[in-house]
């Protein structure tokens, strides 16, 4: 089968509707294999390293992607 991930640009909510942005975090996780979030890897798109750590951490190699 496939591997799902979700790739994000977001940062630490620390505003009123966080609890709106945790929520969805966590309906997403359900629905993927991976979910990556840019604010808790201390990179974002379009740094390559964001897209190595997903094809690590999917153990992908980018033609399979």
């Amino acid at each position: 089968g496939f591997q799902t991930c979700v790739l994000t640009n977001n940062w630490v909510d620390d505003s009123a509707g966080r609890l709106f942005t945790a929520t969805l975090m966590n309906l997403l996780r359900r629905h993927f294999d991976l979910v990556i979030e840019s604010c808790r890897l201390g990179a974002q798109k379009p740094d390559p390293q964001i897209y190595t750590y997903a094809l690590d951490a999917l153990q992908a190699k980018p033609q399979e992607v």
